[in-house]
């Protein structure tokens, strides 16, 4: 079969002004791949509405799942809620079920409900609620779209309340072999190879270790006989190399 793929899209000025460091997708990726769903691409956007919009809509089209982290919290920056209400070209307000979620946890937490928290409740029409057992604000999903907090262990709380509602594929495998030779002694010999398993992926990661140049080479894919087949003609290939 043929494993569904995803986008992730990530909300905010303080990524890409590096004074944020992203979490998110490195641990996306890893349950998506665990899921049987491949993240093709990621894109990184600042909070300005148009260009949430423009990418949003473009992932959505060539993807089958979009996860959005980041600027759905209580501060006026925050505008992905409004951006993917445009996208979607629907409305948006404060929903009646998202506003009793954070009056309990306000009022559990003996804080107010301001104008500031109240929109976090703001909601496009047509969406679904993403649970946050952390903080209680929702996340939501529209179409095929699932958006999110950007604060890590909110993020991750509702990756795994969404998960369990997608389809997945074949579980993602992948074998690791270490060579101890530069990328470009062996990128000849990785090239014929990869020619020969085109249903795989074959990843070179170079690296130097107290002064010797190593590569570790990564084959990657849904069939784990087919990559045993590909790691053994590797093996073979590089017989000093150690998995």
């Amino acid at each position: 079969m043929t494993n569904p793929t995803a986008a992730m899209l990530v909300i905010g000025d303080e990524i890409l002004t590096g004074r944020t460091r992203d979490a998110n997708m490195h641990f996306l990726a890893g349950e998506l791949t665990k899921h049987g769903i491949r993240l093709s691409e990621v894109r990184i956007v600042p909070d300005i509405h148009d260009r949430i919009v423009a990418a949003l809509n473009a992932l959505r089209a060539d993807y089958d799942t979009v996860f959005t982290s980041g600027g759905i919290g209580p501060t006026h920056d925050d505008i992905t809620a409004d951006a993917v209400a445009a996208a979607f070209g629907v409305g948006i307000d404060v929903r009646a079920d998202a506003r009793a979620i954070l009056q309990d946890y306000c009022d559990r937490m003996g804080r107010e409900l301001n104008e500031s928290r109240l929109r976090m409740a703001r909601i496009p029409d047509g969406a679904t609620l993403i649970d946050n057992p952390v903080s209680a604000a929702p996340g939501f999903t529209i179409g095929n779209v699932h958006v999110m907090a950007g604060v890590p262990s909110i993020f991750q709380a509702m990756v795994a309340g969404v998960l369990p509602t997608l389809t997945g594929g074949d579980p993602l495998l992948s074998q690791n072999l270490t060579v101890l030779r530069a990328e470009g002694d062996i990128a000849d010999s990785l090239r014929t190879l990869a020619a020969t398993f085109p249903d795989l992926s074959m990843g070179s990661y170079p690296f130097v270790r107290d002064g010797a140049y190593g590569t570790n080479v990564v084959i990657r894919g849904t069939d784990g006989a087919r990559i045993d087949a590909a790691m053994a003609d590797l093996a073979a290939l590089f017989p000093e190399a150690v998995a």
